[in-house]
């Protein structure tokens, strides 16, 4: 297995609109695992192929309930609305409010091509949101409404 650099905001990397795969070999396998150990050693819970310089519509993800992997994902479906205060292993030291749909319906393909509906809500919804994002060029300090620092969030746990 092996790790990748995580590019970080400024890198071109995190602006370009990734491309669909059409290939599903072997390889692909790889990549995934190979995102998923960047991701755990990491600390995170969702990565993207542009996070990791793969121009491919690819993510991962895993919020404490075990490894998804999404190649191709699409919303097709949001409901709700929901603040929450987010990072993002590409913008290290820093979080923002964000507003997003508190659900999602997702189609996406697995590493072998086969075509699967996910829905999501909470934790994984935001972080499903997040990566796709990342699939468009968007980072979330782009939608932010506003930054959260340090401080405010120890306030928060006092409270």
């Amino acid at each position: 297995m092996s790790r990748k650099k995580i590019f970080t905001i400024g890198a071109p990397e995190l602006r370009k609109i990734a491309n669909p795969i059409t290939k599903f070999d072997a390889r692909l396998g790889v990549i995934l695992r190979d995102m998923a150990e960047t991701m755990y050693q990491a600390d995170g819970v969702g990565l993207a192929g542009p996070q990791v310089g793969i121009q491919r519509r690819l993510v991962v993800v895993d919020v404490g309930d075990g490894l998804i992997e999404f190649v191709n994902p699409e919303i097709t479906n949001k409901e709700g609305l929901c603040d929450m205060v987010e990072g993002c292993l590409s913008v290290p030291g820093r979080r923002g409010l964000v507003s997003r749909p508190e659900k999602v319906t997702v189609n996406a393909q697995d590493k072998t091509g086969k075509p699967f509906t996910f829905e999501a809500d909470g934790l994984l919804a935001r972080c499903i949101q997040h990566e796709i994002d990342h699939l468009d060029g968007v980072l979330y300090v782009d939608k932010m409404e506003r930054e959260i620092f340090p401080e405010e969030e120890d306030e928060d746990q006092d409270d």
